[in-house]
C-alpha cells in the first residue's frame, strides 16, 4: 500500500483495515491447517517422516494430499520471499532510489535467499524453525524502531499522533517479542547443535 502512495493521515483508517484483514486471514490459515494435521494424528496417524507436514496431507488423501501440499508450500514459498524481498528493499531505499537499483537490489536478495536454502539443505522443518527464529530476531529491532517513531518523532508522521492506550500496548508488545527473540536463538541452537 505504502509503495501504492496510499500514506499520509488521510489513509490511516485504510491501511489499517487492510492491515488487520491480511492478519486475520493469515491466523485462520494457520489455525486451519493445524486442526487439519491434528485431525489426522487424532485419527490414529503416526507421523514419522523428515517432512511430517506433507506426510499429514498424503494420510488424508493419499496422492492428492501430496500434491494437494506442494501446492500449498509453492504458494507460501513465493508469497514469503516476494513479501521478504519488498519488505527488506523498502527499508534499505528510498523513493529517491531509481527503479533499477530497486529492482536489482531485490534480485539479489531473492538469489541470497536461495543460496541460503541451498546451504542450510533442502528439509522443510529446519527450514521453517531457521525462518522463524531468524524473524524473532528481526521482528523486535524493527518493532522497537517503529515504536520510537510513533512515540519520539511524530514530525516523520506529519502531525499525526497515536492514541497513549495503542503506545502502551505497543510497548507491552515489544517486551513479548524480546522475551520470543530471545528464546528463538534456542531454536537456532538445536538446529544446528
Amino acid at each position: 500500500m505504502l509503495d501504492s502512495g496510499a500514506t499520509g493521515i488521510e489513509n490511516v483508517r485504510e491501511i489499517t483495515r487492510s492491515s488487520v484483514l491480511g492478519i486475520i486471514v493469515t491466523g485462520v490459515m494457520r489455525v486451519l491447517l493445524f486442526l487439519a494435521i491434528l485431525g489426522v494424528v487424532a485419527g490414529g496417524a503416526v507421523l514419522s517422516s523428515e517432512n511430517m507436514a506433507a506426510e499429514a496431507f498424503g494420510v488424508a488423501a493419499g496422492a492428492v494430499g501430496m500434491r494437494v501440499f506442494g501446492i500449498v508450500l509453492w504458494a507460501a514459498a513465493i508469497t514469503s520471499v516476494i513479501g521478504a524481498a519488498f519488505t527488506s528493499v523498502s527499508f534499505i531505499t528510498s523513493s529517491r532510489t531509481p527503479e533499477r537499483t530497486r529492482n536489482l537490489i531485490t534480485v539479489a536478495f531473492i538469489a541470497g535467499c536461495a543460496v541460503a536454502y541451498l546451504l542450510l539443505g533442502q528439509a522443510p522443518q529446519q527450514l521453517l524453525i531457521f525462518a522463524g527464529a531468524f524473524n524473532g530476531l528481526i521482528l523486535p529491532v524493527g518493532f522497537g524502531v517503529l515504536l520510537w517513531v510513533a512515540w519520539r518523532r511524530r514530525d516523520l508522521l506529519h502531525g499525526y499522533a497515536y492514541p497513549r492506550w495503542l503506545l502502551i500496548v505497543g510497548v507491552i508488545t515489544w517486551f513479548l517479542t524480546l522475551f520470543l527473540g530471545y528464546t528463538s536463538l534456542s531454536g537456532l541452537a538445536k538446529l544446528w547443535g
